[in-house]
């Protein structure tokens, strides 16, 4: 059987066109008036098709940047009492490697159009609470104390969410992700670890 459509191109995952599906609809139609019978339409597939792929229409946007942060989670997990802030540093790098453009870069970029603007406040806003849980947590481990670490786990999650951010409203693709994060880490690096 071909992986190549009549076009000569590859075909596209099931996940691949409801992501596109998605962002086109909601260029065109904004997000609030796409529904997901829409997207689903528009990508010839089935409705439990995309729930094969996504929980809901805003996992279209988060669902590749969501496997990056669980990743980082276990990463941080694993740190124990060696945690210090290079070492949260490296381990929340990978996140932001080789990050392609994607719903959520497109999202960033387009917000506005798309009027996605209260989604990606409220989506950003539970994903910052979820790596800040994780590196406070990693600190705590260490042996720094609650306040401390709570704080330096929202500084480090705020650098992570607000690199992607400038990366992806720069242009993603056009701009360094890796750069981004070195510069918010370096605003970061202000704040000692102990």
């Amino acid at each position: 059987m071909s992986t190549t459509s009549r076009a000569g191109r590859p075909r596209a995952s099931s996940r691949e066109t409801l992501a596109e599906a998605a962002c086109e609809l909601f260029l065109e139609q904004g997000y609030e008036a796409t529904s997901i019978v829409d997207i689903t339409r528009r990508a010839g597939v089935s409705r439990s098709s995309f729930f094969n792929y996504f929980s809901s229409k805003s996992d279209v946007i988060w669902s590749g940047f969501d496997a990056r942060i669980d990743a980082a989670l276990i990463a941080l997990a694993r740190l124990g009492t060696d945690a210090d802030g290079p070492v949260v540093r490296d381990a929340l790098r990978p996140m932001l490697h080789e990050l392609a453009p994607d719903p959520l870069a497109l999202a960033l970029r387009h917000a506005s159009a798309m009027g996605v603007e209260a989604e990606l406040i409220r989506d950003t806003g539970l994903r910052h609470a979820r790596l800040a849980s994780a590196i406070a947590a990693a600190a705590r481990s260490a042996g720094i104390e609650v306040i401390r670490a709570d704080i330096l786990g929202s500084a480090f999650a705020t650098a992570v969410l607000s690199s992607v951010r400038v990366w992806a409203e720069q242009g993603a693709g056009q701009a360094s992700l890796e750069a981004r994060f070195e510069d918010a880490m370096r605003v970061v690096h202000d704040l000692p670890w102990r």
